[in-house]
Formats: C-alpha cells, sequence, structure tokens
C-alpha cells in the first residue's frame, strides 16, 4: 500500500483515508525499534516466501542486529525491488495492477541532497518516456532515518501545469495546481509566458535546506497535442497533455522504512484526462466548450450534453495519443485486465483490496 503525503514545512504527514495492511507507506516521522522491528519480520518473511533469496534466519538475524545497533536497517536491492513492486500490488485505488512485475525499481538511495534528486527525477522521465512506448517506473530516493529525513517532493506530480492567478479571482492554466504555482513564484519561479499549459518547476526540500525550485529540462517531458478525430480543436484551442503520470508526493513503506521521495508512474488511462482532468469543473472545464463546438443544446441538462460532450473530448484524448504514438489504455480494456488481475491474485490465495471511487471508471462505470 502507498499512502498520499500530506507535505509542510517540516512536517510530512499520511492522510488517514486508506485501510491498514500489506506493505505500504507511512508518515514521515520514524517509528519506533520495536514497530519497525515487527513490520521488518513482516516484510522479509512475505519477501522470502514469495522470492526465496537464502536462509530466512539469517537475515532477520542481521537486520535485528543492525536495527538495535542503528535504529534503523537497508534493505538488499532484492527486498527493494519486491518492496516496491509488491506496494503497487497492495495500491487500492490503482486499476492498472496487473503489470505490477513490470516496474522497473531505480535504486536511488545513495541520491538525499534536492539538486541530486531533481536531476534523477528528469531521467526517471526520461526513461519512463522511452519515445512514447511508457514504461512503469519508480525511483526511489534516501529514506528517513534516526539522524534525518529523506528528501521530499513537493510537487504531486513530477510534470504538472501552472495555475496562474489573475486579480479577479479567476485562473489560467490548471486550478489545480494554484497553490503549487503560488508556491513557485515565491521560491523565485519567473513564468515567462501565462499560458494554458505552462510546466511548473520541481520543488523539492532536503535535510539541509527548504524547498527549492528546478525547472525540468524540455527533452525530459513529452506532450501530446489534442485533437479530435473529426473536428478541427487543436488549431483552435491549442490543447495539450503530458505523456508520463509520474506520482510523486506519496512516500513508499517497505518493512517499517519509510522513502518520502519515490516517484512512480505507469501510463494513462484515457479518462483520467479526457474526464477529469479536461472536464472537471475545477480544473479545465472545457466541456461547455466541447458542447458548442459540437452544436448541442446546453440549456438543458435533460438533452444529456454533458454526457455526449464527455464522450467526445474522451474520444479526442485517445486519438490524440495513439496519433502521437504514445502508450494510453481505455477505461473498458483497463476495468477487463483488472478483473482478470483479481482472478490471477485469488489463484496466488491473496485478497485484493480496492477502493470503489476510484477503480470504476468516471464514465461508462456500469
Amino acid at each position: 500500500m502507498i499512502r498520499r503525503l500530506r507535505s509542510r514545512p517540516g512536517k510530512t504527514e499520511p492522510e488517514q483515508d486508506e485501510p491498514p495492511g500489506g506493505e505500504g507507506a507511512g508518515g514521515g516521522g520514524h517509528r519506533d525499534r520495536a514497530e519497525v522491528w515487527r513490520r521488518a519480520e513482516e516484510f522479509l518473511r512475505l519477501h522470502h516466501q514469495e522470492e526465496p533469496a537464502g536462509p530466512l534466519g539469517r537475515r532477520l538475524t542481521a537486520v535485528e542486529a543492525e536495527l538495535a545497533a542503528t535504529g534503523s536497517y537497508r534493505h538488499t536491492a532484492q527486498e527493494l525491488a519486491f518492496g516496491a513492486r509488491v506496494a503497487w500490488r497492495n495500491s487500492n485505488r490503482c486499476i492498472g495492477r496487473l503489470y505490477w512485475r513490470s516496474l522497473q525499481v531505480r535504486d536511488l538511495r545513495h541520491v538525499g541532497d534536492a539538486a541530486g534528486v531533481a536531476v534523477e527525477c528528469a531521467n526517471h522521465l526520461r526513461l519512463a518516456t522511452n519515445e512514447g512506448r511508457i514504461r512503469p517506473v519508480i525511483s526511489v530516493f534516501a529514506p528517513d532515518t534516526p539522524d534525518e529525513p529523506g528528501p521530499r517532493i513537493r510537487s504531486d506530480q513530477l510534470i504538472r501545469y501552472a495555475g496562474h492567478r489573475d486579480s479577479g479571482g479567476g485562473v489560467t492554466g490548471d486550478p489545480h495546481n494554484a497553490v503549487l504555482t503560488d508556491l513557485a513564484l515565491r521560491l523565485g519561479w519567473a513564468a515567462d509566458r501565462r499560458t494554458k499549459f505552462d510546466v511548473l518547476p520541481l520543488i523539492v526540500e532536503d535535510a539541509a535546506h527548504g524547498p527549492r525550485i528546478f525547472p525540468l529540462p524540455p527533452d525530459a517531458v513529452l506532450e501530446v497535442p489534442i485533437d479530435h478525430p473529426d473536428r478541427d480543436w487543436s488549431t483552435r484551442w491549442g490543447l495539450r497533455w503530458h505523456a508520463v503520470p509520474a506520482v510523486s508526493d506519496m512516500c513508499l513503506e517497505i518493512g517499517g522504512i519509510h522513502y518520502p521521495a519515490a516517484p512512480f508512474n505507469g501510463w494513462y488511462m484515457g479518462t483520467e484526462i479526457g474526464a477529469r482532468d479536461l472536464a472537471d469543473t475545477d480544473r479545465y472545464d472545457l466541456l461547455p466548450r466541447v458542447a458548442e463546438s459540437l452544436g448541442l443544446d446546453t440549456g438543458d441538462d435533460r438533452s444529456l450534453w454533458k454526457d455526449r460532450a464527455l464522450v467526445e473530448l474522451n474520444r479526442a484524448v485517445l486519438h490524440s495519443f495513439d496519433r502521437a504514438g504514445v502508450t494510453i489504455t481505455d477505461h473498458h480494456s483497463e476495468s477487463r485486465r483488472f478483473l482478470q488481475h483479481l482472478a490471477r491474485e485469488g489463484r496466488k490465495g491473496r485478497e485484493v483490496g480496492a477502493e470503489w471511487s476510484w477503480i470504476v471508471p468516471p464514465i461508462s462505470g456500469a
């Protein structure tokens, strides 16, 4: 399980909105040694059960001794990779878990400074983008220890579009990111223009410094122009979206060890963009404009103009990613694959947790 973090100056805490169980994430603080040992033993037994890695007793003894001496312990590379993949397997808000074994794990535990984290986040995006053939990747940076906290990424995704506030209370761009944009501006970001799709800099903090900004290199950010297969939207509206959804504000926990900076990505499901990012009224709110372009009557909700516009917007997203050669899945295919995942896990004797409101697609959920 991976649990989302709320980040505040000097403190990062998990939201208490996900059930306990499995290997997952916790907050930024360091647990007492008894609790760390309990979770370490639980994890190591699971690892050796599923992927035998030498004598279990010897490994338990070594971890217990290291924990007694230092208050923490270091995972082997094999344990880190297994733990990260199982965290995805146990992520109860993710519909795309069928591919959990394919996750590429980048062991970057030696990187704890903000500048180094930013450089490796750009490398993460390049590796994940793969010329449009998106790879699932997680980059695991330095953990929290009793001596000092690990680095933290304030941005909730590695790629985010700015939300520029205006004097009248409106927002140009993505209103979801208005607070993050305010922080970036306070930290010295100079937005050359105020467009609807300005890529925000990364905001990273480490043990030695407060949050700092790090602009993403252009070659690390692949964007897809959004156009409709039957109508000319691109030249009139200039819509686009980034190719890699890399979540970066969640803390990975493996056997009691917290990795507060562990950005990871899969690939997009079309509805994430077409039914949420571009359609929600508190995001880009495009449904009225789409309906107008389709000649729909928006004066009567019973005409189902919103539903018709939503389908066409999602058609446009899938069409655009396919035309650009960028990996994307649709909600019908992914729902079938989730059922395959349930069946596969059931044959292994493992229960699959799922948060209904996240697993059921925002359109065609029946």
